[in-house]
This record gives C-alpha cells, sequence and structure tokens, in this order.
C-alpha cells in the first residue's frame, strides 16, 4: 500500500518544485480527512494530472521546437526580404538606366528623323540632277550617234581609198615577191552574199588561182578576239567564192597599213598573204 511519503516522492519526481509544493499540502490535508478509498481515488487522480503533466510537457518540448523552427524561418524570411529589397533597389536604378538610354534612343530618333528627312531633300535634288543628265546624256547621244555616223563614213571613205589603191599596187607586189601574175583587173565583188574586198583571177607556177582579200587599217594579235575574228571572216569569204566557182586554188590575203610581227607570224602558219601598204 503505497504511503504519504511514497506519493510526495513520486510527486517531487514528476512535478517541478512549486507545483510540487501545493500537492505536498494537498496530500497532507487529504490525509487527514479522507478515507482509504478517497485516498485510493485520489491517488488515482494524482497519477491522471501526472500523465497530463508528462503529455503537457512533450507538447510545451514539442511547441517550443516548432517556435524554434519558426524563429528560423523568420530568419530566412527576412534574410530573403533583404534580399528581395536590394533586388528592388537595383531593378529601380536599372528601370532609371534605361529610362536615360530611352531618352537618348529618342533623341537619337530625332536626330536620325532630321538626317533622313535632309537625305530625301538630297535624294530629289540628285532625282532632278539625274533627270537633267539624262536629258544631257540623251542630247549628247544623239549627237554620237551623229557622229559615229560622220566617222563611220570616213572611214569607209578611208577604206575604199585603200582598197583602191591596193587594186593598182597589188599586181606589181604579187607578181615581184610571189610569182603570182593577175589575170583580170581585181574588184570589189559580192560572192554568195559575201563582200569580198579584193577579187580577181591570177596564175601561179602555170596554174589558174583565185585572189581573196580584205583590207583591215592595222593588224594586231595581241587583241586575240579581233584576230581570230579576221581570219574567219576571211575564211568565211574564200568558202564563199568556192561554193561559186568549185573547188579551185585561193590565194588569200590581207592587205593593211601595219600588221605587228605576231599577227604576221600567224598569218603565215595559215598560209595567208600579209601586205603592208608601205611595201609597195
Amino acid at each position: 500500500m503505497a504511503t504519504i511519503s511514497n506519493i510526495k516522492d513520486k510527486i517531487k519526481k514528476v512535478f517541478p518544485v512549486k507545483q510540487a509544493s501545493v500537492l505536498f499540502e494537498v496530500v497532507d490535508i487529504v490525509n487527514e480527512t479522507v478515507k482509504v478509498s478517497d485516498f485510493n481515488e485520489l491517488k488515482e487522480i494524482v497519477r491522471e494530472l501526472a500523465h497530463t503533466q508528462k503529455e503537457l510537457a512533450e507538447a510545451q518540448k514539442r511547441t517550443e521546437q516548432r517556435v524554434e523552427e519558426l524563429a528560423e524561418a523568420q530568419k530566412r524570411t527576412e534574410q530573403r526580404v533583404e534580399e528581395l529589397a536590394e533586388a528592388q533597389k537595383r531593378t529601380e536604378q536599372r528601370v532609371e538606366e534605361l529610362a536615360e538610354a530611352q531618352k537618348r534612343t529618342e533623341q537619337r530618333l530625332e536626330e536620325l528623323a532630321e538626317a533622313q528627312k535632309r537625305t530625301e531633300q538630297r535624294v530629289e535634288e540628285l532625282a532632278e540632277a539625274q533627270k537633267r543628265t539624262e536629258e544631257e546624256v540623251a542630247i549628247l547621244a544623239k549627237g554620237l550617234t551623229q557622229l559615229r555616223k560622220e566617222v563611220g563614213g570616213l572611214s569607209l571613205t578611208m577604206s575604199y581609198a585603200f582598197e583602191n589603191e591596193s587594186y593598182r599596187m597589188l599586181p606589181k607586189f604579187l607578181k615581184e615577191n610571189y610569182g603570182i601574175e593577175i589575170k583580170e583587173k581585181l574588184i570589189r565583188a559580192e560572192i554568195g552574199g559575201k563582200e569580198i574586198n579584193i577579187f580577181g583571177k591570177a596564175r601561179k607556177n602555170g596554174k589558174e588561182v583565185f585572189i581573196v582579200g580584205e583590207s583591215k587599217l592595222r593588224l594586231d594579235e595581241r587583241k586575240e578576239q579581233s584576230i581570230e575574228k579576221v581570219f574567219n571572216e576571211l575564211e568565211e569569204k574564200v568558202k564563199a567564192v568556192q561554193d561559186e566557182y568549185g573547188k579551185i586554188d585561193v590565194v588569200r590575203v590581207l592587205i593593211t597599213h601595219y600588221a605587228t610581227k605576231g599577227f604576221q607570224k600567224k598569218a603565215k602558219e595559215k598560209g595567208i598573204i600579209i601586205v603592208q601598204s608601205f611595201e609597195w
């Protein structure tokens, strides 16, 4: 059976000092006034109180732990708020910088708008100048066309004069230098749709041959397209004569005021006689 001493020892172990002191007084009073059955009931009550006190202590411990966790969370929250405040400060500073940049951009756009306006004005002036230039070019083109006609006429006149001279000088030159004797007067002729500058019949080594010649003011092998064109034109005219007269022997002749050594070499390789005007 539990004694008053045992009960007090248990109270002392379970409850804090102040609570235990109060309970000691209650136990003493109860010991003097209550029956054994009442005392047993009291013990049960005390046991329940002790159990409840233990649960409250545990709950208090959990509460204090939770409060500590909340304090740490609050501390982290305050730190985060501080970081956000700094970020906000930087954002406001950046916004201010962007506002200044926008201001400068608007100013630059205004300057560009003015420059564009001046450019458009300049373009308009250039368009007017271009129009005047085109009108002047048209006038010059018309004059150039006329000049070309006059130069072409002069060139044609000089070419005909050169050919006319060659009709007189070639017979002697060809006989003395190549043993070719002209049998009929050299002429300008159209054969097979081709205009042949120099055409005539001759004899060489007792055999009849035909003279087919072209006149050029200058022959230069450094103008590759020009040299091929000269040879091709001459061959086309030779072919026209052969189509007209059959497979006859043709003496190819090019007369000119001057032929470069390179051109003379290429012509010789093709069996073409080059006659320069200063040679006759």
